[in-house]
């Protein structure tokens, strides 16, 4: 029984590992990778990556597999995987007359 006890401490280590993500932020100019946990909040990073390249977070968007992501969300809440990437866009406002 004890060495049944013995190998669950060594089954911690993997999990508290896959705690964190990293994650490619790219606008198709910039790559920046970032390493965050599970459960934090993207806002963190995309302010993080906004300050890096000068930009406004009301200017540009987030995208990940085609989707828009809010700063609420979290990598676990988008069940994103280690080495997933969010795409960053210009926001663009209105459109063309005809």
């Amino acid at each position: 029984m004890s060495d049944d006890n013995g190998g669950l401490p060594g089954d911690a280590p993997p999990l508290a590992g896959s705690e964190h993500l990293n994650i490619k932020v790219t606008d198709n100019n910039n790559e920046v990778f970032f390493k965050i946990k599970r459960t934090t909040k993207l806002e963190k990073l995309m302010s993080a990556f906004c300050d890096r390249q000068g930009k406004s977070m009301t200017a540009v968007r987030f995208l990940f597999d085609g989707t828009r992501v809010q700063p609420t969300d979290t990598p676990d809440h988008l069940e994103m995987a280690d080495g997933d990437t969010l795409e960053v866009h210009q926001e663009q406002v209105g459109g063309a007359a005809f």
